[in-house]
């Protein structure tokens, strides 16, 4: 496993991290709560990934009610001390924990009420990293950015970031943050996978220019670039699709699925699986601190492991990208 330095921070993180929406639930939508990875099985993801040498694990409050916040708790508590001081810890704050009004969004209310309960589930004194799950145009962003800020100076988080975040918002973000003194985002996690490149444009100017780490969520699209969806026939039993396909509608036509056989074919020039090729094509980027992996079993790490051998040219990566136009 190699560990990258996150943004300008002396932060070491593992090349891939460890996505934990799924435990006990399907991200953060209450329909899904109790449903996803059961603790037995987050257990068994957990003890691969931290073989693999993946130090760091990403949730979220709203994940699975809570659940994979508590999970992730609960396997710490069975690892030991030794486990917990090299884990690199992170989670967000933003989507809805209740039914009040003041039970979600970026208010300085909620965020100091939320990180005393997602330390509590996590059974932690502190989080290495603490994101703003979505921007929340109720409240202003100076509040959130002071919120953190203080957080930080409480001993409770280490380093802040956003997610979901556009680059003109980043920019505000930096620029209030200089203004005024406060600790800075140092890394965005927005999507980015071979089937959605927006942030090239804006964001990855903006990362380069200001020294900003790039978390990416959904490298593979949902599955979808790891080849076991078509077209025309339904979705496989227990897969991603089968729960919530909404996110990924947009990918559902014959350009799309056309392009993903160019990558499968592409991929078997490489000896390796599509999914490790995407993977590996996302790693590859000078960009790129380290992507979200969702890994459901065991052995769904296999394109991890290949995606660890194999380092692209630039040149390489432009001709995969190619293959989807």
């Amino acid at each position: 496993m190699n560990y990258k330095n996150l943004g300008r921070t002396g932060l070491k993180v593992s090349a891939v991290g460890l996505g934990c929406g799924n435990f006990g639930g399907i991200g953060s939508a209450p329909a899904f709560f109790g449903k996803g990875e059961t603790e037995e099985e987050a257990f068994a993801v957990m003890d691969v990934a931290w073989d693999l040498g993946i130090n760091f694990f990403d949730t979220a409050d709203a994940y699975g009610g809570g659940r994979s916040e508590t999970y992730i708790g609960n396997w710490l508590k069975s690892k030991g001390s030794r486990v917990r001081d090299q884990l690199i810890l992170s989670s967000k704050v933003f989507n809805p924990v209740g039914d009040g009004p003041n039970d979600q969004g970026l208010s300085r209310r909620h965020v100091m009420r939320q990180i005393d309960a997602s330390l509590k589930r996590l059974g932690a004194d502190y989080l290495d990293m603490y994101l703003m799950h979505e921007t929340d145009p109720t409240t202003p962003l100076d509040e959130t950015l002071r919120a953190m800020d203080d957080l930080i100076h409480m001993g409770k988080v280490r380093y802040i970031g956003a997610s979901q975040m556009p680059a003109w918002l980043m920019t505000k973000a930096l620029w209030i943050s200089d203004k005024y003194n406060l600790h800075r985002f140092e890394w965005v996690q927005n999507s980015y996978s071979l089937l959605d490149r927006a942030d090239e444009k804006e964001m990855f100017p903006l990362c380069a220019d200001q020294d900003i780490g790039f978390t990416p969520f959904s490298p593979l699209a949902g599955g979808l670039l790891t080849g076991k969806y078509q077209l025309s026939t339904d979705y496989p039993a227990g897969s991603r699709m089968t729960l919530r396909p909404e996110p990924y509608f947009k990918f559902w036509n014959q350009g799309t699925f056309d392009g993903l056989e160019r990558v499968k074919a592409k991929a078997n020039e490489y000896g390796m699986s599509m999914g490790g090729l995407a993977l590996a094509w996302v790693m590859s980027s000078p960009h790129v601190t380290a992507p979200i992996v969702g890994p459901r079993k065991p052995d769904h790490f296999q394109p991890v492991r290949e995606a660890l051998t194999l380092n692209l040219s630039a040149e390489e990566r432009q001709a995969i990208a190619d293959l989807l136009g």
